[in-house]
């Protein structure tokens, strides 16, 4: 499934009660153009000289980087609220947090997701800030700074009743999973290990949304719904207030299963951008600010370590 499919199917992953929430997010203070402190969910981040001398020439005479962004996407954009254009999310906060390191405002755009990379290459945008998935094809045409890696990610219900820790605990068991989707692939190919483990196939009940398989697990139907790991730890944060939902954090997958690196694409014309922005990222990485960011909307244990570029192998 390409990626502009799995990214919609995951964002009807957001419940009512999760979309009530986002006014309580957008706590994160536009970067100045002109540099200076700016606070990010509770962190005070300072513009570092070094960093912002590596930025192109035009970047620092206009003070900005343009980014575009398909909105929504939750956990990693999102409106502050419905009808309005106020931004908030995972990749906007960070994009804030950047913008402030390098001191340069990260002015955000929406964009249509499938327009993104075009709109890069004609010069309309410097960057694209989406959870867009790092590959060799679109390496062709952009660069990527990668700052998280994500797959699928399993869902239980509160206080996590059927103990489920891995994959393999859905053998034998009920799940539910939106239809068309990577995780149904996912636990279609997981059914030969179940049955080379001896632990009896899983019942595998598809739904049209996520919504829909979060219903059936609030009811006791199945034991666990599996759906994209970042939407999997913001509906587990923020449905019922925290209260109605789990994340299974499995150590030998940290990412979520079969992740990939998402990335900060970057025209292949802005070189040096490039530079700045990874070498901006580790500084956040190394100073705990990206953990801070991540743990905002659930899902810490999808950022990784070291700011990478153009880490997709495939």
């Amino acid at each position: 499934m390409n990626a502009r499919v799995t990214r919609c199917l995951a964002a009807a992953a957001v419940t009512a009660t999760a979309l009530a929430t986002l006014a309580a997010c957008g706590d994160a203070d536009p970067a100045p153009a002109a540099g200076g402190t700016v606070t990010v969910n509770g962190v005070q981040i300072k513009k570092d000289p070094a960093l912002h001398a590596m930025l192109p020439d035009d970047i620092k005479k206009a003070g900005k980087v343009r980014v575009a962004t398909d909105v929504p996407y939750p956990p990693f954009e999102m409106f502050v609220k419905e009808g309005e254009t106020a931004l908030t999310g995972l990749d906007y906060d960070l994009g804030q947090a950047l913008g402030a390191k390098l001191g340069v405002a990260f002015a955000f755009t929406p964009q249509k997701f499938d327009g993104i990379v075009p709109a890069i290459q004609a010069g309309k945008f410097d960057v694209a800030m989406s959870a867009i998935t790092d590959n060799k094809e679109r390496q062709q045409v952009v660069d990527f700074v990668d700052y998280s890696q994500s797959g699928s990610g399993i869902l239980v219900g509160n206080d996590n009743p059927a103990k489920i820790a891995t994959l393999d605990d859905l053998c034998g068991k009920k799940v539910a999973v939106q239809t068309a989707t990577n995780q149904l692939d996912l636990l279609k190919a997981h059914q030969a290990k179940c049955a080379g483990a001896g632990k009896g196939a899983m019942e595998i009940q598809t739904f049209p949304k996520d919504s829909d398989a979060q219903l059936a697990l609030r009811s006791g139907k199945v034991v666990a719904q599996v759906l994209t790991k970042p939407a999997a730890g913001w509906v587990a944060k923020t449905a019922d207030e925290g209260k109605a939902f789990d994340l299974v954090e499995d150590p030998a997958a940290p990412g979520g299963y079969n992740a990939s690196p998402n990335g900060i694409a970057v025209s292949k014309q802005q070189p040096d951008l490039t530079e700045a922005i990874q070498k901006a990222l580790q500084a956040l990485i190394d100073d705990g600010t990206v953990t801070k960011i991540y743990s905002k909307y659930g899902v810490a244990s999808i950022a990784v370590e070291e700011a990478t570029r153009n880490a997709a192998v495939d």
